[in-house]
């Protein structure tokens, strides 16, 4: 091999690992060590060669290297030890009190604890939950959870999810137990894996939903947790089901999006509830999902994303991360080819059926998951709680658990609005359940301006972020609402990073952290955009100010808030209307620069 250059080294190993797989699946005899490649050189004995579900992922590995691609550090790291096989592992780290290092700072990230350092000098462990949907039992177990592993709370994420945070090194399996014995099982909750199946936050109570998607996000949840190559996937994936309800599950912003359609008589199908299929929505790279122009019957749903998560698996970039999401293989193909490959696997054709013969969705109320709401169900109602940017005290979860199980049916509901809704509760109830919410320091009302402000977890508790999010976007709703009264819903997201886990080109005002430079200091601040929206409004937002300190944040969003209630056309209009109607160098004309610091303390 010491004729060979590098590229050429890979080019062979990867053809020989592929040939090795491929004759080892049929019963033949394997030949590496013929050639002295990877390990075989010398004599000595080439690699094991998987066998089972893993081998997808080497086969798809050997396929890069094959063209001469080298292999990035995590699919390397993978490649020498599967992350799931990693528990003892786990337990010694735990026993000797140390947090992983190196490539075992991704393989523990699959059993869902994350080592969040330098922010935070512990684990953040992040669940799943299908649907965002749990008992009142398993809530007051995860906060039994927080208060002896953790710090004491909390956060709902944009993914109807729960994380604990600041969990010391020895204490990481003993979350991770205790979750399980609560029927939370984590696994892949983190990493290169498919995430936090989301679905609709008032299914199955919502009287205008056109399906109740809870038995589908169970069923793919459950689904990933068996299948082993569902694990190791180029990049971490999403998938979202809508049920057309009030609440939006923002599925157009997931990998895998299935919106339910009603089609009525007369078409070249059966009239009834079907799916929509929408791919490559990652909004943080500034793109939605897209109508695959496909219909599919509820029963297909499973399936098809087993198979859409297949072709990914063996068709992702390993080679890059910033380009190994599912939206860099349909850019690369094209969407057509990628629903082709996807029959492929599924072994059958999929129904072709445009969109513009299905029904309109039904209207998304933009602050739904606020407030008191009939259920299609006689006499019961649904209470939207707002939690200050996503984050529990564990005393006000037992006190929601309490109120979940003696008036309602003991049911949590997460929304990817980090607030909470508790369902079945009967209409005479309402005005206890008002004051009990009230007594825990929570509210079940809001402004238009706090009704919807999303913020990631920031700097406090995430090395990637550049500014302290959750802090921030507080003192934002706290500076503008005695200041302001808007008659139409806003939406406010406040990101950290590019990651965008708060989806700040979404917001009708969204913010991304970074530095700026003032005087001879560099603080923390955002660029802010406007103009963002999902489902009907769909729309990347566009940016209208640079480099503003966190300090002059509040200042320039009511500016932009003022400007808008002076020139709207009409008080029809809500901001997201009245920004999309006139050019960025009017807005920011209107708008004007940050008049002054102000102060906050």
């Amino acid at each position: 091999m010491s004729d060979f250059n590098d590229d050429q080294k890979n080019y062979l190993e990867g053809f020989v690992r592929g040939a090795e797989l491929t004759l080892g699946s049929r019963g033949l005899a394997t030949f590496a060590g013929t050639l002295g490649l990877n390990g075989a050189a010398n004599g000595k004995p080439a690699d094991a060669v998987p066998s089972g579900p893993d081998a997808v992922h080497f086969i798809a590995q050997n396929k890069q290297m094959a063209e001469g691609k080298k292999l990035c550090s995590q699919e390397e790291a993978k490649r020498k030890r599967h992350p799931l096989d990693m528990w003892d592992d786990m337990v010694k780290h735990a026993a000797e009190g140390k947090f992983p290092k190196g490539e075992d700072l991704l393989a523990f990230k699959y059993h869902g604890l994350f080592h969040v350092a330098p922010a935070q000098d512990s684990y953040m462990c992040r669940m799943r939950m299908p649907g965002g949907i749990l008992t009142a039992h398993q809530f007051r177990g995860i906060a039994a959870i927080a208060d002896d592993c953790g710090g004491g709370y909390t956060d709902v994420t944009t993914r109807a999810n729960l994380q604990i945070r600041e969990i010391p090194a020895a204490r990481g399996p003993d979350v991770v137990l205790g979750l399980q014995d609560l029927g939370i099982l984590i696994c892949g909750s983190g990493a290169d894996n498919i995430r936090n199946v989301t679905g609709s936050a008032t299914a199955g109570i919502d009287p205008q939903e056109l399906t109740d998607t809870r038995p589908l996000a169970r069923a793919m949840h459950y689904h990933i947790l068996h299948h082993r190559e569902m694990y190791g996937l180029p990049r971490k994936f999403n998938i979202a089901f809508d049920g057309g309800g009030a609440i939006s599950a923002l599925e157009d912003t997931n990998d895998i999006g299935f919106t339910a359609v009603r089609v009525g008589e007369g078409k070249s199908v059966p009239a009834g509830v079907y799916f929509r299929l929408q791919l490559g929505g990652i909004s943080g790279h500034k793109d939605f999902a897209k109508d695959e122009g496909v219909l599919l019957k509820p029963e297909e749903c499973v399936p098809v994303a087993d198979a859409v998560v297949k072709v990914f698996n063996e068709n992702g970039d390993r080679t890059d991360r910033k380009k190994a999401r599912l939206k860099y293989v349909l850019d690369r193909w094209g969407h057509a080819k990628y629903v082709e490959e996807t029959e492929q696997k599924l072994g059958y054709k999929l129904t072709r059926f445009p969109l513009a013969e299905c029904d309109p969705r039904p209207p998304v109320a933009k602050h739904g998951h606020m407030g008191v709401h009939p259920q299609k169900q006689p006499g019961l109602f649904y209470v939207g709680v707002l939690l200050p940017v996503g984050r529990l005290q564990t005393e006000q979860m037992h006190g929601l658990a309490e109120i979940a199980e003696k008036f309602g049916s003991g049911t949590i509901r997460l929304t990817v609005w980090q607030n909470l809704l508790i369902s079945d509760i009967a209409g005479e109830n309402i005005p206890e359940v008002k004051r009990r919410i009230e007594d825990l320091g929570l509210h079940w009302d809001a402004s238009n301006v706090r009704g919807a402000l999303v913020a990631c977890t920031g700097k406090a508790g995430c090395k990637f972020a550049a500014a302290h999010t959750k802090q921030h976007a507080t003192e934002i709703a706290n500076y503008l609402e005695p200041r302001l009264t808007l008659d139409h819903p806003l939406n406010i997201h406040v990101t950290g990073c590019p990651n965008s886990c708060a989806q700040h080109y979404l917001g009708d005002i969204g913010l991304i952290g970074t530095g700026v430079e003032v005087g001879e200091e560099m603080v923390e601040g955002y660029h802010i955009f406007v103009g963002g929206g999902y489902g009907e409004e769909q729309h990347i937002g566009r940016e209208v100010y640079r480099s503003v300190a966190a300090t002059d944040a509040p200042l320039a969003i009511e500016q932009m808030l003022r400007a808008y209630l002076d020139h709207r056309a009409s008080p029809d209009d809500s901001f997201n209307d009245f920004v999309r109607k006139h050019p960025t160098e009017q807005l920011q004309q209107w708008f004007g620069p940050v008049r002054q610091p102000i102060s906050l303390s």
